[in-house]
């Protein structure tokens, strides 16, 4: 098939989840065209299969703000006519389902067809899709797609709850690649971060509000009292510097590493003990599924689609959101405990496998085919 993929290329989990998707589908042998504003973070390395297609925005003085959407349209029509596209799949509702919209009704008066599958993945929903300004527009959206996906049942549960949606939702969980993540931890990589054997605590996120990142860093500071260990904070966003001020307060800033934005997250993962979330929500929780995967088990709050792949007293524990005193306890009695931390680190690895990219991306697969062979027989 030939397939296009519009995502944000950013860090966030849809845009790493529909760059891996779009690997996975073209080491199948499918023609894979992304379509956004700049190359996929996740898309290094030439790949025989994928084509990418950039967005360009024109300038002009009339406008305050640049017309993505409409140019996002467009650009989908071009793609799709010049390069007889099966179908489209938009990542994120905003604003990628509406310019599907879009273009779909446009790609018809010129006589073709096109299905539009659009990915549910979580603050398009929870956050900004519920917005006066945008709601109805999403929902609109939503319900003129071909088919709509979510990534946990309780992503899918909260759209039904907050929008107006006609159709049925499929879950397809987020997926993660193990054999990547299946690395062996690089001693002298650890030497340098723990000289003294400190346990590696490991958070990842775009430090938003959401995240909560200052809960992490106090829970760090209380798990560091009783264990030597160090704290690495990867990623990079608004609260970062509020994080960073915490640390010099409580005194722990030599201990805590602020790595910024990091492609290879596998080598990182590779070293750490344990991986912490404080999420006010998680649609899913893509950070945490790849720490399993690695073989970290994940402290975390107990918010969405978290307890969907968390499962407490065996992958990790669970909190809500806030609770820092019982997150901080959780962590230092597994952290204490070197027999159930081994236990737990074997236990994330054994259930992020059943979220293997070999089972999920057969599930899109089938999707994609049962509305390209409708939109054919039509």
């Amino acid at each position: 098939m030939k397939i296009g993929i519009v995502c944000y290329p950013t860090f966030g989990g849809s845009g790493v989840l529909a760059t891996e998707l779009g690997k996975a589908l073209a080491e199948k042998g499918h023609a894979v065209h992304f379509i956004t504003y700049q190359q996929p973070v996740r898309l290094s390395g030439f790949y025989t299969n994928i084509f990418y297609h950039e967005v360009r925005v024109p300038h002009y003085p009339l406008f305050d703000y640049p017309p993505y959407e409409t140019t996002l349209a467009s650009t989908m029509v071009d793609v799709v006519l010049n390069n007889d596209l099966d179908i489209l799949h938009v990542h994120y509702a905003i604003p990628h389902a509406s310019a599907a919209y879009m273009a779909k009704q446009i790609l018809k008066k010129k006589g073709k067809d096109i299905p539009v599958i659009t990915t549910l993945h979580g603050t398009d929903i929870t956050l900004v899709g519920k917005d006066k300004t945008f709601e109805p527009v999403v929902t609109f959206s939503i319900n003129e797609s071909d088919a709509i996906t979510a990534v946990s049942e309780n992503l899918k549960k909260e759209t039904y709850k907050n929008f107006d949606v006609e159709k049925e939702i499929e879950v397809i969980y987020n997926f993660v690649d193990a054999e990547r993540f299946s690395k062996k931890p690089l001693d002298a990589f650890k030497k340098v971060l723990a000289p003294n054997g400190e346990k590696i605590i490991a958070h990842a996120s775009n430090f938003r509000k959401v995240k909560r990142v200052n809960d992490i860093i106090k829970i760090f500071h209380e798990i560091n009292k009783t264990i030597p260990s160090k704290l690495l904070m990867v990623g990079d966003g608004p609260d970062r510097p509020d994080a960073e001020e915490l640390c010099r307060e409580l005194n722990i800033y030599d201990e805590v590493r602020f790595l910024g934005k990091q492609q290879e997250m596998e080598e990182i993962l590779a070293i750490s003990d344990l991986f912490v979330l404080t999420s006010e929500y998680e649609s899913f929780g893509l950070s945490a599924l790849e720490a399993m995967a690695a073989g970290v088990p994940v402290l975390s709050t107990n918010a969405g689609g978290l307890p969907e792949i968390n499962i407490h007293g065996s992958t990790g524990y669970m909190a809500n959101v806030g609770d820092v005193k019982e997150l901080s306890r959780m962590g230092i009695d597994l952290l204490k405990n070197e027999e159930q931390l081994a236990s737990f680190k074997k236990n994330a690895k054994e259930h992020a496998a059943t979220f293997s990219i070999h089972h999920i991306v057969p599930l899109y697969e089938e999707l994609y085919k049962r509305f390209v062979n409708e939109s054919a027989a039509a």
